[in-house]
């Protein structure tokens, strides 16, 4: 395993999230070389110690760890595809967000070239990078993985899920999915409570600590799922989960019921379907089968 700061890494792509990947790499004392497409976003980066790298194939002939965090799929064909040649026999590790099946394509596309490739996906914003609650998740090449674990380690707690190089996408969007939807509902009961003349800030100031107790129910509703039996003792049934008062009431204070009708939807579905003595964790189903 690296175990110094030995590594010289190119980081291509410097917007702020690779900004930060690089600053990090540059304060544990590795030698670094930057590139971006818009000159001059690696000054303060330079300013730090870091190489600036004309161009992209500049870069990648700087040293043997090639990372990649690029706008989308599509900029890192564009950017990489006439660089294979380059490539070939180096490390690629690829932290630009895409899907699953793009992550696969990306490792088919590096094996060809002769690349050891890695993809991640990171659990952070650019400010978390290098603190206490940043993570990256990684798939791909264990190789890889384990050679440089020590240097990922520096972005965050690194986690590996195997050679299916589509799997770290998956967790990382999954996760986001959770994210998002959370958020929607946190914004969902500002807006119910703003013409009462609440403040988002009062209402955040209630709805962490509450949404924070909350989340101690995943393990109870994956252990349902998990067994596949939805009418385990002691959940709330699906009758007694219906939104219908969450709508009026949205309705009342005069704001959209979008977020919590797709809830009620998903809920609805399965009563209809003859399941409304059974638990909550049973809207798994409805997501798992589109109507």
């Amino acid at each position: 395993m690296t175990t110094d700061n030995s590594v010289h890494v190119s980081v291509l792509g410097l917007g702020a999230m690779g900004s930060a990947l690089a600053g990090a790499l540059l304060k544990a004392g590795h030698a670094t070389t930057c590139w971006n497409r818009t000159p001059g976003k690696a000054d303060g980066l330079v300013a730090q110690g870091a190489r600036a790298a004309d161009t992209a194939r500049d870069a990648v002939r700087a040293g043997p760890l090639v990372i990649v965090c690029l706008l989308d799929h599509a900029s890192v064909h564009e950017v990489l595809d006439p660089l294979s040649g380059e490539l070939a026999g180096r490390t690629l590790v690829n932290v630009t967000t895409t899907s699953p099946s793009q992550s696969r394509e990306l490792a088919e596309w590096a094996a060809r070239a002769g690349v050891a490739y890695l993809d991640g996906g990171i659990m952070a914003v650019p400010q978390m990078i290098g603190r206490a609650g940043a993570s990256v998740l990684y798939s791909g090449s264990a190789d890889v993985f384990e050679q440089y674990r020590p240097l990922l380690d520096l972005w965050g707690d690194s986690s590996y899920f195997g050679e299916d190089a589509g799997l770290a996408s998956l967790y990382d969007l999954a996760l986001l999915a959770g994210m998002y939807v959370m958020f929607a509902g946190f914004m969902h009961g500002a807006a119910m409570v703003a013409p009462a003349g609440v403040t988002a800030g009062e209402f955040a100031a209630r709805a962490a600590p509450w949404l924070t107790a909350m989340t101690g129910a995943f393990e109870e509703f994956a252990a349902v799922i998990d067994g596949g039996d939805y009418t385990v003792e002691g959940q709330q049934s699906l009758h007694f989960s219906d939104l219908g008062h969450l709508l009026a009431a949205s309705s009342g204070q005069g704001i959209s019921t979008e977020v919590v009708s797709m809830v009620q939807r998903l809920v609805q579905r399965q009563i209809d379907a003859g399941h409304g003595e059974e638990g909550f964790a049973r809207i798994i189903e409805s997501i798992k089968q589109p109507g």
